[in-house]
């Protein structure tokens, strides 16, 4: 019997789903519960410490990526097309993703499946940094949700505050980000796809 002595690498190894981007395989890095910031090293793939969360920036809901996507020059096109913005280029990571739940996840390092919605058009120093919004499968309280217009507004509103303000830090200049959008899922899946298509332009 054959057997799988080594752990797939988070955005390298793992599959996104036969059914994406209607339902899509994610990585969780962070959940809110967490007061350190973590994100895979792309080189080896673990989870590594990105830094202390120093204020009261706790993200509002599972937060991680989308396995083999990437935000390149089509990701940057496509925002460049929905937002008539001068955007230079993706930010070279994999899709981001945030995850609403109705139970606790006490810890990343997880993977799980996911429902998109909908997502932010973020806009990092010129580069585009999307957010896909999702719920999980399955949730008793989310899972029924197909589209961003079956969220509350308060929900959407409190995942764009956290981007417009994570970064910010007391006593010092503020950290323009350019949140362009919320969007819904139609449009949500077209990051999606694009993401993979930036992924395969790169990594073969």
């Amino acid at each position: 019997m054959q057997r799988n002595f080594f752990k797939a690498h988070p955005w390298h190894g793992i599959q996104i789903g036969k059914d994406m981007p209607n339902v899509v395989t994610s990585f969780i890095e962070i959940v809110s519960t967490d007061t350190v910031k973590y994100e895979i090293d792309k080189e080896t793939g673990y989870l590594k410490i990105d830094r202390p969360q120093k204020f009261s920036n706790i993200v509002p809901a599972l937060y991680g990526f989308v396995p083999q996507t990437y935000c390149g020059d089509g990701i940057a096109e496509l925002a460049r097309e929905k937002s008539g913005k001068t955007i230079e280029c993706g930010d070279g990571d994999p899709l981001d993703i945030l995850i609403l739940s109705e139970r606790t996840i006490t810890h990343g390092d997880i993977i799980c499946q996911a429902i998109p919605i909908g997502g932010i058009r973020m806009i990092d120093k010129g580069e585009a940094d999307d957010k896909i919004i999702a719920v999980l499968k399955g949730d008793s309280m989310y899972g029924n949700w197909t589209d961003i217009s079956d969220c509350p507004k308060a929900i959407t509103d409190r995942l764009v505050h956290y981007f417009l303000t994570y970064k910010n830090i007391p006593g010092e200049e503020k950290v323009a980000v350019d949140i362009d959008e919320v969007y819904g899922r139609e449009t949500a899946h077209e990051v999606i796809l694009k993401s993979r298509e930036d992924y395969r332009n790169i990594f073969g």
